[in-house]
């Protein structure tokens, strides 16, 4: 399958440039910077490609990088490092594509500015979906440990970044870990990671978890290292009616690891909110029949499908059994298989 073309475009926050990318057709939906990225050099790395290019059926996948790395400006004033100015740069990018209503995806740190957008603007946020993201940075790691990640990066970036890697990718092969070794040090100076390191730290986020009003998903390893699952079940604890989703895994990046188990639900909660499409040879399919079967194409069972949209299995299974009605199938494999081929999921 052809891979999707990214249209790249820059706007201007406070007088600096900041470089968008833009992949899809559709709904938007955007995904605040998480850390030190290249929005061009992302787009050569085949596992951040596939990630993307899986979110952006139907939608309009808006990235970009913040400002002190990547294709943005790389000077970046102290005064700036604050997470006001996160939410104000994603505000920029939003008004420079005419972006209204939307959907955000926060990934790690990520999570924490979607949280800071969504309480100054409730009514452009219609869902909102987390992957390893935390409300606290405080609670990452322990203080000795902050300590000796920054005073590496000061200190020796090539380091500073391999120690990243390897706490990132746990799992990882060797070629993985130079990969995203190398790419970090592209991507900002060592002086600019670790500002944007210790701005991760500072993170205090709660209050605005607390005061999210759209609809949540919190997706979260279990084996995250970088930021334990506790943070993820924290996270899910503050926000009125959030589902928190388990995923098996270390990998803190979504695109390594087994990337359907986060694209498959992440895209599923967020078709829930769109209008239904229309069954070939049936009846048209609910919000809630497309979610279920978006998560029967991800090689979800009943049991964990149920655990995953906090319904009961017997509810699940009478879904199924709908779908399977609906699309004209005998068996819930071939329904997850027809709704793929004809655009439904």
């Amino acid at each position: 399958m052809t891979a999707p073309v990214q249209e790249i475009r820059f706007c201007s926050v406070d007088g600096a440039r900041i470089a968008t990318a833009s992949v899809g057709d559709g709904p938007p939906l955007v995904l605040p910077g998480w850390w030190v990225s290249n929005v061009e050099a992302d787009w050569r790395m085949p596992r951040f490609r596939a990630f993307v290019a899986g979110l952006a059926r139907n939608r309009t996948v808006i990235r970009y990088d913040r400002l002190g790395s990547g294709l943005s400006d790389r000077e970046r004033p102290a005064e700036l490092m604050t997470l006001e100015f996160e939410v104000r740069t994603l505000e920029a990018v939003l008004d420079s594509l005419a972006a209204g209503t939307l959907d955000v995806l926060g990934v790690s740190y990520g999570g924490g500015v979607c949280a800071a957008f969504a309480e100054r603007h409730p009514e452009r946020v219609r869902r909102l979906v987390t992957f390893g993201a935390y409300a606290r940075g405080v609670d990452v790691a322990p203080p000795e440990v902050r300590a000796s990640l920054l005073a590496m990066v000061h200190a020796h970036w090539g380091l500073g970044s391999r120690m990243l890697a390897d706490v990132w990718l746990p799992e990882g092969d060797s070629t993985e870990r130079a990969e995203m070794t190398d790419y970090q040090r592209a991507a900002a100076t060592p002086e600019m990671a670790a500002a944007l390191l210790e701005l991760a730290y500072a993170l205090d986020a709660r209050a605005s978890f607390e005061r999210v009003r759209a609809p949540t998903l919190v997706l979260h390893r279990r084996g995250d290292r970088a930021a334990p699952f506790r943070l993820g079940r924290e996270l899910a604890a503050l926000v009125p009616g959030a589902r928190l989703l388990a995923l098996e895994g270390s990998a803190h990046p979504p695109w390594h690891g087994h990337v359907a188990s986060v694209v498959e639900p992440a895209r599923a909660f967020l078709a829930a909110g769109d209008e239904p499409d229309t069954a070939p040879d049936g009846g048209e399919l609910s919000a809630r029949e497309r979610e279920v079967l978006a998560l029967v194409a991800s090689g979800l069972s009943d049991a964990q499908i149920a655990d995953a949209l906090v319904l009961s299995p017997h509810t699940v299974h009478r879904h199924v059994a709908n779908i399977r009605v609906k699309l004209r199938q005998p068996t819930r494999a071939a329904a997850a298989v027809e709704a793929s081929r004809t655009g439904l999921i």
